[in-house]
């Protein structure tokens, strides 16, 4: 992947992930775990790790997965196709991505509505100051929220 805003998250940030730190302390959840996945450039490719990420989630019987990404452009390609295959598969998704002034995602779906972006310059610019490029604790808690009432909305008893 190209220069993003994650070369401006410090290691410190990397060891004090707030999603982690949010998710894995909250009562209501059982963090199975983190699943880590590239950006391949060829499009075919792209299609594959969505989907394998998310046939993944389901042999886990996730009940639900907050994404991140911190790339934009070519990189929504892959995030985009794996929320929506994830949300074909019955999984909720919400998850935190930096699109600043682009304001969205360079593909569309249904299934991007519970994605927070993480830029906090004024400008929507990605800019050269620590914490203006990355996720807060507030921006975890506000995605694993979002998170808990689409699981709500999808568990079996509300049907």
């Amino acid at each position: 992947m190209g220069i993003g805003p994650s070369t401006k998250e410090t290691t410190l940030h990397h060891f004090r992930d707030p999603l982690l730190d949010v998710v894995s302390s909250d009562e209501e959840l059982d963090l199975l775990g983190v699943l880590v996945v590239g950006t391949p450039d060829d499009h075919a490719d792209k299609m594959l790790v969505g989907t394998r990420a998310a046939a993944m989630a389901e042999c886990m019987r996730a009940d639900g997965v907050i994404m991140t990404s911190d790339g934009w452009g070519n990189s929504d390609v892959d995030y985009a196709n794996t929320c929506e295959q994830l949300g074909i598969r019955g999984i909720p998704v919400t998850g935190l991505k930096f699109s600043g002034k682009n304001g969205g995602f360079v593909v569309e779906n249904k299934y991007l509505d519970g994605i927070k972006d993480i830029c906090k310059n004024a400008e929507g610019i990605e800019s050269c100051i620590v914490g203006e490029n990355n996720a807060t604790e507030l921006d975890a808690r506000t995605v694993t929220a979002l998170l808990k009432l689409k699981m709500r909305r999808n568990s079996p008893a509300d049907k």
